[in-house]
């Protein structure tokens, strides 16, 4: 199983704060928010935004990195400030 963060926005929009997800081998980032998508097609538009952030174990990571079951995958808009 995959524990599946939302922050911010994000959290809001999809009304949820976090989700399990059970995943195969070698299954990216990018791969995990194409499954969230499909399960919950009213999740399309705020998950396939360009610019949403990852972190995989409270470590930034890009789109094509692999994630692995017991891990805690974060998804974020990116943050700003002044």
């Amino acid at each position: 199983m995959l524990t599946i963060l939302f922050f911010a926005r994000l959290r809001e929009q999809l009304g949820q704060t976090s989700v399990q997800l059970t995943i195969t081998e070698n299954t990216t980032v990018e791969q995990v928010l194409t499954q969230l998508i499909e399960e919950h097609p009213s999740w399309q538009s705020p998950l396939s935004s360009n610019n949403i952030l990852a972190a995989l174990n409270q470590q930034m990571v890009s789109k094509d990195t692999v994630v692995s079951a017991g891990d805690e995958l974060a998804f974020f808009p990116p943050v700003t400030g002044g």
